[in-house]
Formats: structure tokens, C-alpha cells, sequence
């Protein structure tokens, strides 16, 4: 069976993690994200898969090949140019667009295909799925979750009738306006015709344009609620929250990886730590050749990534810290995702340090520490990060 990862999307609101990282590579402890996808779609006998590209599409190609490790058939099709300089600049023909694009190479859905979008991580009964689409002759099924009432308001809210028929959306409405609390999950099951109502060669969205076309048309257009496991990773917080969760146990799809080494705290390999003389309280992932100075302090939930250095005195609480980062000695670092020179707070808040002349607290493992320009106290006195003024 066929399907498509939607992989083409800038993901702004990921930022800074996607100035380097495309979304669909944004790593849930080392795994990337559109890798579970994949799993998900074997498991379910979906074996050739469609994904479209653009921004960083080298990085996404360059991981997945053609998808034979993973025991799946990949293709891709890149949207965008090729720059003068030989660089390649990404131009997304929207989540419709780019299927149509597909379709016109030559025509690959030819029977019922699963659209995903590759920024969630899903436990779902994709067969089930299907089946329900092809009992109701649906030409569009979209798969709607429901949550809490209070939460409407982030999300896109799918308005039916008594047999499951889309009648209205509403997009991220008030609690009070909301007139459903379904929601948009991202994840589709069309018939190759639905092709027929999508314009060849210009940008063209799924949600936006297709789907209130055809409320318009009337036709067989419905959505099926299911109950299943759905984090999403769409804007940092998200993705905080995702760690947090996965690492609390919540997310049954994704085991933690490495060696618990203590109860709740997982390590990679060669981790340079004297258990004796820190403080970690689970739970905690601990990437592979990481440093954990004496009386440094970890409280979990948080993830250390692989070859980084918690300097002495350092208090990692309830945070992510990426690959290749370290910080300094007395640093506070409470619910902050850093990556990079940038740390960001679990609201999306950030603080570029370079920027704010701040670089010593987080630098790269990769730079030798002696030549790190810091000020004289700096190893001498408590630097709260969290009380930053933030941008």
C-alpha cells in the first residue's frame, strides 16, 4: 500500500532547533520523528512511501535513502530551485500541492493512500483507519482526536454531522465557540480522485483550500474520531512537553534508549560521571560521552544529549540540553530547552546568548574551554538563566 509523509514545511514555529535540523529529523531522545512515522506505516503494511522535501530536504534524503534499512520503498520529490550558487532554496507547494505534483510526474496513488504530516508521534490503527474510510465510500477521511474542552484553542477544530460527514472548521476557536472537540490530527486517508479537485502547479493546502472545497461540493468528505496516542511537536513547547512525557513513561511507543544505570536514570555509553558525587534524581537521559562534573545537579524529567559537559555546581532542572553543549559552572537552568547558542524557555521564549554576550554560560564541547572569553566571576557565583530577559 501507498502513502505520503508531508516533510516540506520550514517548521517556523521549531525554530531554532530547524535552522539546522528539518522538522521531520527533530530527534525524540536520538530517534527522529519521521522515523516512527515510517515504522508506523510498515507496521501497517503501507511499504512505498512518498515524501515531499524542501527545506533542508539533503538532510532528510540523506538519512532515509530509499528506505531499504527501515524495509520500506522512499522516494522524494524536492520542491524549490536550485540558487546560482549551486545551493538548493526550498519553495513548498503547500501539503496539496505537493501531492498533485507527485500525481503529475506520474501517477502513483492509483488506490486508497495515507497522508501524514511529519511533525506528531502517533499510535494509531492505521488499518482500522482505512477500513472505516472504505466501508463509509469516503473520497476524504480526515482522523480526529478529541480533548479536553479547555484546549480547543490550539488546535483545528472538525465540525461533523450524526454520521461523521466534515460540515465546518473552526480554526483554533475560543472554548466558547467551539462547536466540536475534535480535532485535526494531520493524519488523511483519500482516494486517488480526490487528485481531480487539486490545481496543478501552484501552492495549494490541504486543510485551507482542499477539504473547504469540498465541504462546498458535498462530497463524501468525513472525519472518524479514534482514540489513540497523538504528541505533537509543532512549536517548541510542544516539543518539550513531548520529552518531558516520553521520559515520565507516557508515550508507550517510545521506549527510552541506553542503560539504566539507577532507577529512572538512563545513560548512553561512556558517560565520565562519579555517581557519588552528584545529584541526579530520575527522570534522566544522559547521552553517550557526556561529562557530569562533581557537584553538579540533574532533576528529571530531563534529557542531556551525547558529548556534553554539566560543569560543577550546574543545576539541570526539568530541561532538554541538545548534543554538544556545555554549561558552566553554577548555571540555573530550569524548564529551558537549549540548543545550540540559543535556550529557550517551555513557553517558546528566547534568548540568543552570543547575541546577548552570554555565550560563556552554554558553549560547544567541541571548543577547547580555555579558549572561552568569560568574565572573572563567572565561576564564582550563581548565574540564574531563567530570570533573562527574553526575545
Amino acid at each position: 500500500m501507498k502513502a505520503m509523509i508531508l516533510a516540506a514545511g520550514k517548521g517556523t514555529r521549531v525554530q531554532p532547533i530547524t535552522y539546522t535540523i528539518p522538522k521531520p529529523l527533530i530527534p525524540i531522545l536520538h530517534k527522529p520523528v519521521m522515523e516512527f512515522l515510517v515504522d508506523l506505516l510498515k507496521q501497517h503494511d503501507f511499504t512505498e512511501i512518498m515524501v515531499n522535501v524542501s527545506h533542508l530536504a539533503k538532510e532528510i534524503e540523506s538519512y532515509f535513502h530509499d528506505g531499504q534499512r527501515f524495509g520500506v520503498q522512499i522516494a522524494y520529490s524536492f520542491e524549490g530551485k536550485i540558487r546560482e550558487d549551486g545551493e538548493l532554496e526550498g519553495q513548498a507547494m503547500g501539503s496539496a500541492g505537493g501531492m498533485r505534483r507527485i500525481q503529475d510526474f506520474y501517477p502513483f496513488f492509483d488506490d486508497t493512500f495515507v497522508v501524514l504530516c511529519g511533525d506528531a508521534l502517533i499510535d494509531l490503527d492505521l488499518t482500522a483507519a482505512v477500513k472505516w474510510h472504505r466501508e463509509k465510500g469516503s473520497l476524504a477521511t480526515i482522523v480526529t482526536k478529541s480533548v479536553p474542552r479547555d484546549e480547543v484553542s490550539s488546535y483545528g477544530v472538525v465540525v461533523t454531522d450524526e454520521d461523521g460527514r466534515v460540515q465546518a472548521f473552526q480554526e483554533k476557536p475560543t472554548v466558547a465557540e467551539a462547536l466540536s472537540t475534535n480535532i485535526n490530527t494531520g493524519i488523511y486517508i483519500f482516494e486517488p480522485e480526490v487528485l481531480n479537485y487539486i490545481p496543478s502547479g501552484q501552492e495549494y493546502d490541504i486543510g485551507g483550500d482542499l477539504f473547504p472545497k469540498l465541504v462546498e461540493m458535498g462530497a463524501p468528505f468525513y472525519a472518524i474520531p479514534m482514540d489513540f496516542q497523538w504528541v505533537d511537536i509543532g512549536k517548541v513547547p510542544d516539543y518539550w512537553q513531548a520529552i518531558r512525557s516520553v521520559l515520565m513513561g507516557e508515550v508507550k511507543n517510545v521506549p527510552i534508549p541506553g542503560t539504566e544505570v539507577a532507577p529512572g536514570i538512563y545513560t548512553g555509553i561512556n558517560v565520565a560521571v562519579n555517581w557519588d558525587k552528584v545529584d541526579i534524581t530520575g527522570p534522566v537521559y544522559i547521552g553517550g560521552m557526556t561529562k557530569i562534573e562533581d557537584g553538579a545537579k540533574i532533576t528529571g524529567p530531563a534529557m542531556i544529549g551525547r558529548n556534553c559537559h554539566i560543569c560543577s555546581g550546574a543545576h539541570i532542572n526539568n530541561s532538554v540540553i541538545f548534543e554538544y553543549s556545555r554549561i558552566a559552572s553554577d548555571v540555573d537552568l530550569t524548564d529551558k530547552l537549549v540548543f545550540g547558542r540559543y535556550c529557550v524557555d517551555k513557553d517558546g521564549a528566547t534568548i540568543d546568548m552570543k547575541a546577548a554576550s552570554l555565550d560563556w554560560l552554554i558553549t560547544d564541547t567541541r571548543q577547547p574551554i580555555e579558549n572561552i572569553k568569560h568574565p572573572a566571576k563567572v565561576f564564582a557565583q550563581s548565574f540564574d538563566v531563567n530570570h533573562l530577559d527574553r526575545h
